[in-house]
């Protein structure tokens, strides 16, 4: 995982980094954990031919035949997953040299309704968006239009991280590595209350910054910047460049880059969300602000032929459609994604959009996951000295079943048995991913809080130069805080003396979230300032009444 950090108040903390969270999953998909079971049968050891270069040397031989058990086995791992979790359902893939091996649906499309899941059923991506809009990406590369290395401001002139000199150098690659030094998940937050895509990254210049080039901070729009560069250079938004360059081309006809397209689709996995009853359809979250990081939405079907193509180091049935030479950045280690857990322990590294790992066989792996708290889960891993990939599609909160699913198969085709219980290890870590935030989780209210002062105390409008403002009025008889460009309301609840609580549900609070609203300076006179929690995870969440 990443350094230790001081916890994000009202967000993940560090368990909760989305998809920092991917740099555990990955550690963990690569056994980087020490103490993982051996293996039965292990075939016996074969040196490789002295003639093969010592970098491409690996000294597990997996025959044809493993991989095909392996795959033979993924009907009953999907059912035992489906079981063990309750998700309500999941579709999954794999190829090998190039052609889809497996390719089958399980569960159900939207609890309660008859529909099955199948190979063609279309889900929410999230975060495996990033690798698919590294490929986009790498087209332009092909084209001429951009280099991985083109500063943002060759197509951005106006972007800004608040440093002239990191501003006027950052480079496309730079942000698809997470290595700009904007802090973990930047400007999600400002998505989370409603903020658009322009909105958001015209105030990351207004956040505090980490190293340039050493920090690995994991950041959505960090990401979507640079894709939003690469499409003003092909002359196009994203979503329709994505669509040009790549789905197209490699007959993606279910895959789409546009929110409204996934909630059009006739054979859509809705997303759902736990409930005390039991999974209920939630079909909430809008992702398109952060498209090019979390907004694809694809089937297995599709995605196996996306696979295949980055095997395949650019081509495709249909032929070539990437030069390795343009590809190749994406898909190779670029910058560590932090300290080691131990010394014993394999390092992690991203490339550009793709976790770049090694397996305790040797092998390299190229893997990503992706999660929303509002429901969906899914998982990707790929060996490219095998020409094996597999991707697990989840209509469910994050509970670590994509991710078992696809350290299974692994385990299978590389070994021949799952070194662990992959469920049971990655159920723990996945857990806090939906969990509720807020120091105020669980506490019962003061027995004899003070009371609250007058409401004209607090309704006022409260400014801030990266949330811009909010304002307190009184709805319904009771105290609300209005947020963001559509004003949502918030309502208040009385806590003690001149703090408040809300309710936040969002994709960074997921129900059950409390955030702290404390009024400050308010005796005797009207409040000059009040910070709000689940929005101070960067140190920014204070408020100043207007004049």
């Amino acid at each position: 995982m990443d350094p230790v950090r001081r916890p994000r108040a009202g967000r993940r903390g560090a368990a909760r980094g989305r998809f920092a969270g991917a740099v555990l999953l990955a550690a963990l998909l690569c056994g980087a954990l020490p103490g993982a079971a051996q293996a039965e049968a292990l075939p016996p050891l074969v040196l490789p031919d002295p003639a093969t270069p010592p970098p491409m040397a690996v000294l597990l031989p997996v025959p044809e035949a493993r991989i095909m058990a392996a795959v033979a086995t993924l009907d009953d791992l999907a059912q035992d997953i489906l079981t063990r979790t309750g998700i309500p359902g999941l579709a999954i893939a794999v190829v090998h040299d190039g052609r889809t091996l497996y390719a089958r649906g399980f569960g159900a499309r939207v609890v309660g309704q008859p529909e099955r899941v199948d190979p063609d059923t279309v889900f929410l991506l999230a975060s495996v968006s990033k690798p698919v809009g590294a490929t986009v990406v790498a087209t332009q590369v092909d084209a001429g239009l951009v280099r991985w290395d083109s500063p943002i401001r060759d197509a951005l002139p106006t972007f800004d991280l608040g440093e002239g000199w990191i501003s006027e150098h950052v480079t496309i690659g730079d942000l698809y590595a997470h290595r700009s030094g904007l802090p973990d998940h930047a400007g999600d937050d400002l998505e989370d209350i409603g903020f658009d895509r322009a909105t958001v990254l015209d105030r990351l210049a207004l956040l505090p910054k980490g190293a340039f080039r050493t920090d690995y901070a994991y950041t959505n729009f960090g990401l979507t910047a640079a894709a939003e560069a690469v499409a003003t250079a092909a002359g196009m938004d994203w979503a329709s460049l994505s669509e040009t360059a790549l789905y197209g081309p490699l007959g993606m006809a279910d895959t789409s880059s546009r929110h409204a397209d996934y909630m059009a689709r006739a054979n859509r996995a809705s997303s759902h969300v736990a409930t005390a009853e039991g999974y209920a359809v939630a079909d909430t979250r809008q992702p398109d602000a952060q498209s090019p990081a979390g907004g694809v939405s694809s089937s297995a079907r599709d995605m196996a032929r996306w696979m295949a193509m980055v095997l395949g180091r650019g081509m495709s049935g249909q032929g070539r459609l990437i030069s390795e030479e343009a590809l190749l950045p994406a898909i190779t280690a670029q910058v560590l994604r932090g300290a080691q857990m131990d010394v014993s322990a394999r390092p992690g590294a991203y490339g550009f959009g793709f976790n770049v790992d090694t397996r305790p066989s040797g092998r390299v792996s190229l893997s990503h996951s992706g999660a929303f708290a509002l429901g969906a889960s899914t998982s990707l891993a790929m060996l490219p000295d095998l020409g094996l990939g597999i991707v697990v599609l989840t209509n469910a909160p994050p509970t670590g079943a994509a991710e078992a699913i696809t350290a299974s198969f692994l385990d299978r085709a590389e070994l021949g048995a799952d070194s662990r219980d992959w469920l049971a290890t990655y159920a723990p870590f996945m857990a806090p991913l939906s969990a509720p935030v807020g120091d105020l989780v669980g506490a019962a209210p003061p027995a004899d809080p003070a009371p609250a002062g007058p409401d004209d105390r607090y309704v006022g409008t409260y400014d801030n130069s990266y949330f811009g403002p909010v304002s307190v009025a009184v709805s319904g008889g009771c105290l609300v805080l209005r947020l963001g460009p559509q004003r949502r309301e918030l309502p208040l609840q009385h806590w003690d003396g001149d703090t408040f609580v809300a309710h936040p549900v969002t994709e960074n609070q997921p129900a059950g979230s409390v955030s702290r609203v404390e009024f400050l300076q308010a005796t005797p006179g009207a409040a000059k300032a009040l910070r709000i929690e689940h929005l101070d995870g960067d140190g920014l969440g204070l408020f100043q009444r207007g004049t």
